[in-house]
């Protein structure tokens, strides 16, 4: 990637834009990191087992291990965090890294109504109706290598680039990653933010929109189960790595040199002060 991209230009956007935290790269590959963070591992049940009354409920609820919550760890530690289909840590998360399809039926109860005596259910959608719908029209495309792997961006500077970067940050860096994801595109509406988990705001939601041909932005974060996972007041930028690299080499051009985003500079300054960040 060093080709592509030198350490010395991110980290000069980085500045630029606010963020004293590095963005994640996302990348699939059949090389396990030599150093990381993943779930436990497990047996991953499939609908013909669910249908034959072969899962065990218990033991897998009990090993629940959120993707946001690896990656959060991941992120103080700053290593790679990764999965794979033993290594999947919930349901959702397997389902939406590409490790698991069709979904299975409990789960639509468990988005939705949940089951009366048996199951409080998220709330998230109306019915299992819609919510199995909506698992059908996210799709997510199998993985396409062993592993599904988060890990710094600085990390990516030898071997392939990663498909998709996130950016963790707070409202006054995400309007500026905002605006100038329609500067480096001139697309109006370059910026997405779709319903769904926050591993499928970072991963499946850009990863189908790649697909179709769209270069486009998606915001995340929005999902209250994983917000304990997040910082006060923190949500997900995911953008596809051409995007990032257009962001990079093109922010000198862009309203990130005048006054007015000085002004906002000012605000992600106090914002740090008052969390007790980069002191």
């Amino acid at each position: 990637m060093t080709d592509i991209i030198k350490a010395q230009e991110i980290g000069s956007f980085l500045e630029a834009i606010g963020l004293d935290e590095e963005p994640m790269g996302i990348c699939y590959t059949d090389v396990e990191p030599e150093e990381g963070i993943s779930p436990k591992s497990q047996l991953l049940p499939t609908i013909e087992m669910e249908a034959r009354g072969e899962v065990d409920w218990s033991t897998l609820f009990g090993d629940f291990s959120c993707v946001i919550g690896n990656i959060w760890r991941a992120r103080k530690k700053k290593i790679a965090a990764y999965f794979d289909n033993k290594r999947f840590g919930c349901l959702g998360g397997a389902f939406y890294l590409g490790f698991l399809k069709p979904q299975l039926n409990f789960i639509t109860y468990y988005v939705s109504t949940g089951i009366p005596d048996q199951m409080e259910g998220e709330r998230y959608l109306e019915s299992p109706e819609v919510t199995r719908d909506f698992f059908n029209t996210i799709d997510p495309p199998p993985a396409p290598a062993r592993f599904c792997v988060f890990k710094p961006i600085s990390q990516f500077e030898t071997g392939p680039p990663p498909e998709l970067v996130t950016f963790f940050a707070r409202a006054e860096v995400i309007s500026g990653l905002n605006q100038l994801a329609t500067f480096v595109t001139n697309d109006f509406e370059a910026v997405y933010s779709p319903f769904g988990a926050g591993c499928s705001n970072i991963v499946t939601w850009p990863l189908r929109y790649l697909a179709e041909g769209k270069l486009k932005a998606v915001l995340g974060g929005w999902d209250p189960s994983d917000r304990k996972f997040l910082k006060t007041d923190e949500i997900t930028f995911t953008v596809p790595f051409e995007m990032f690299q257009r962001m990079v080499k093109r922010w000198p051009e862009s309203f990130l040199t005048t006054k007015t985003w000085a002004t906002i500079r000012k605000k992600i300054d106090r914002s740090r002060r008052a969390w007790g960040e980069g002191e």
